[in-house]
């Protein structure tokens, strides 16, 4: 028997970090969205336990300044990606203001460290997030587009088929198949 999931990413990460704090009985804050503060002074020993069991899950304590203002950028564009009230915004001066640095800065320390561009990145993620919205609503693909900002559907197709070498229809195709071949399990 198959089931399917929805989760938030977010959450998830969240309540692992929270859960392996409070284990390892460190006060702390969560500040944001990839942002702790830690209150008190943590123990080389105990800071290397807690790194080691939260690689376990994929998250990585970062260290580097460089390092850790292009995460900054990668989660503006994630949380701007998954923010309604921020579709019409430019993405450019949202993350200029957000992080207070200028754009054109932030453009090519992430170019330098990602080996690829802001814009193709923010492509990525709103592909990424029209494929949970396939998966996991019945939005249309009109309703998809208008809520990750493309101008059209075409538009949203284009780069939908750039990015995954489907177009968002065949991958709807490919899903209610998938469900279909799932019930009658």
């Amino acid at each position: 028997m198959k089931i399917f999931i929805k989760f938030d990413f977010s959450a998830v990460c969240r309540k692992v970090l929270e859960d392996k704090l409070i284990k390892h009985q460190i006060k702390h804050r969560i500040l944001g969205f990839g942002e702790v503060e830690l209150l008190e002074k943590v123990s080389d020993a105990k800071f290397a336990e807690l790194t080691q069991e939260l690689r376990e899950y994929g998250i990585d304590i970062i260290e580097n300044q460089k390092s850790i203002l292009v995460q900054k950028i990668k989660d503006t564009i994630i949380e701007m990606i998954h923010n309604p009230d921020l579709v019409n915004v430019k993405s450019s001066v949202y993350l200029a203001e957000k992080l207070g640095h200028s754009y054109g800065y932030l453009s090519n320390l992430f170019s330098d460290v990602t080996y690829t561009s802001i814009e193709n990145f923010i492509i990525l993620q709103k592909i990424e997030h029209a494929k949970q919205l396939i998966v996991s609503s019945d939005l249309s693909l009109t309703e998809i587009a208008f809520q990750l900002n493309y101008s059209s559907v075409a538009h949203l197709s284009t780069q939908f088929k750039n990015v995954t070498g489907i177009t968002p229809s065949a991958f709807q195709r490919i899903i209610v198949k998938r469900r279909e071949m799932a019930n009658k399990k």
